[in-house]
């Protein structure tokens, strides 16, 4: 058996972020400079767009950077790509992370499950493991 993680604690995939947060940045730079760059005859409107469509696809890489599941002494926050819920202890029936699948799932006491993608295979099978067992164990120790 694993020892507990020490609370608070934080699981995400901090590689992604690292890869994801600066290449953000890039593109906006990149389609700002596009917008200046682009020939006379292009009007104020697309040079715009231009800018607009550099945010727009910067958003989506930070919104892929969201993902983090975070445990304190009240309760579990995970925060998914578009939506954040907070758990109480209680709430949390099992963590499950099978064979095969993305990222770990929370079953809850209301009978539904809830995606936990701050814990991903994507980060390396291994680690990801080791995070969900991390969070199994607190789950079993502070929960019901």
């Amino acid at each position: 058996m694993t020892t507990p993680a020490e609370l608070p604690v934080t699981w995400a995939p901090r590689r992604t972020r690292a890869v994801l947060l600066p290449i953000c940045g890039l593109l906006v730079v990149m389609f700002a400079v596009i917008a200046v760059a682009l020939p006379a005859n292009w009007q104020l409107n697309d040079r715009i767009m231009m800018v607009l469509s550099g945010l727009l696809f910067a958003g989506a890489g930070v919104m892929l950077a969201r993902p983090r599941v975070s445990a304190d002494a009240e309760g579990v926050t995970v925060v998914n790509f578009v939506r954040s819920r907070r758990l109480d202890w209680a709430e949390i029936v099992r963590v499950n992370f099978r064979q095969g699948d993305p990222w770990a799932t929370l079953d809850l006491a209301d009978g539904t499950s809830l995606a936990a993608v701050g814990i991903q295979s994507g980060v390396g099978k291994a680690q990801a493991i080791a995070d969900a067992r991390a969070l199994r164990d607190l789950v079993e120790g502070r929960g019901r």
